[in-house]
């Protein structure tokens, strides 16, 4: 099932059981597809995983913005779109999983210093893409070069 479909059917079941936060994070997803889709870009699988990523990171700063602000009624508000959003990424990867992916992306690279952190991020992105945080990543890809 697409997930504009999946999404709609959601935004249903959540209108009938009136869900505020769910159908606002819902309603957002759409306006995000649908504008993708309208302004002619291909939205495939990793777009939309991209675009799931990009509401997460708006969520999460919007809701760090009310924290220091002094708002936790809407910073709560974020968090709880937050949730919702996040229900329709890809499982996320552990840390330990993440290493073992990154020790043999190191091998095949043949990584041996900080220098080659580079040749490594690019390799890691593809593969790892969607699954895991690239912050995390070169977290873990700065610890295995040093």
């Amino acid at each position: 099932m697409k997930l504009i479909d999946r999404i709609n059917n959601d935004i249903k079941k959540a209108i009938l059981a009136k869900e505020k936060e769910k159908l606002e994070a819902l309603r957002a997803i759409k306006a995000a597809l649908l504008l993708a889709n309208t302004s002619g870009e291909i939205v495939n699988e990793e777009a939309e995983v991209k675009l799931l990523k990009r509401l997460v990171k708006q969520r999460k700063e919007a809701a760090e913005i009310y924290i220091k602000q002094d708002r936790p009624e809407l910073a709560d508000n974020e968090e709880k779109q937050l949730k919702h959003i996040e229900e329709y990424l890809p499982e996320q990867m552990g840390e330990e999983q993440i290493r073992i992916e990154l020790k043999s992306i190191i091998e095949s690279v043949g990584a041996s210093s900080i220098k080659d952190m580079g040749k490594v991020m690019g390799a890691a992105t593809q593969k790892l893409s969607g699954k895991a945080d690239n912050k995390l990543i070169a977290a873990i890809v700065r610890q295995l070069l040093d």
